[in-house]
């Protein structure tokens, strides 16, 4: 039986890649990179914010204004604020799914708190949320996954990660996990397909699909 459900947040749980992404482009072009969503998704969803930063500063061939992110961070504040939502179905699936869960994201413990919080889900998880900037890899290396993994007690062949970007999936392969990918976000099914992944568009079908993972009899609990 499956030890461990590891959820991404963005895109996952919360509905907020389409409206981050369009902020984005703005953000992008103002700074002199112009870049289409379709580009975006490509290369940014699912990266933590020092990496996104770390690429625009190499693209562009110079350091970003240290007030850079104070001045961007209340147009995605102010958009989530009025126009967040969970994912289509997650709340269901949620209420389903009785095998132990944690997040794992790209996103900081803040911002978590703040899209988790405006959706009604941040009292789920509240005490099991871990975030890129407590490991030295963000996504696609698998440290966060497997810092999850340890801080809840389960051994990495033990647990499934629930992603939506490409970057995401990457990371959970890396760390060894069984992986199901939603493709009814802003990644389209065939960039996700892989192995040890099971893609799927609609979150209704998540539990079923979670009792439908095997994993090896010697995975289980760390001791």
């Amino acid at each position: 039986m499956v030890g461990l459900v590891i959820f991404d947040c963005d895109g996952v749980l919360v509905d907020s890649e389409q409206l981050a992404i369009g902020i984005d482009a703005k953000v992008l072009a103002k700074l002199g990179w112009p870049m289409t969503e379709a580009e975006i998704i490509e290369r940014f969803v699912g990266l933590s914010d020092s990496d996104f930063r770390r690429t625009v500063q190499s693209h562009l061939g110079r350091s970003l204004p240290e007030d850079w992110e104070a001045e961007c961070e209340p147009l995605y504040r102010e958009t989530f604020a009025t126009e967040l939502r969970p994912v289509d179905g997650i709340v269901d699936a949620l209420d389903r799914i009785t095998i132990p869960s944690c997040v794992a994201s790209s996103g900081t413990h803040e911002k978590m708190r703040f899209t988790l919080g405006l959706t009604g889900l941040y009292d789920r998880f509240k005490g099991r949320i871990f975030s890129a900037t407590e490991v030295a890899r963000g996504k696609p290396e698998p440290d966060l996954f497997l810092y999850a993994a340890e801080r809840m007690g389960v051994a990495p062949q033990a647990c499934v990660v629930v992603e939506d970007s490409v970057n995401g999936v990457r990371a959970a392969r890396a760390a060894g996990m069984k992986v199901l990918a939603y493709c009814g976000g802003v990644t389209s099914a065939v960039k996700l397909e892989g192995p040890h992944t099971t893609v799927f568009e609609h979150m209704h079908r998540l539990p079923a699909l979670l009792s439908d993972v095997r994993v090896p009899m010697s995975a289980g609990t760390l001791t």
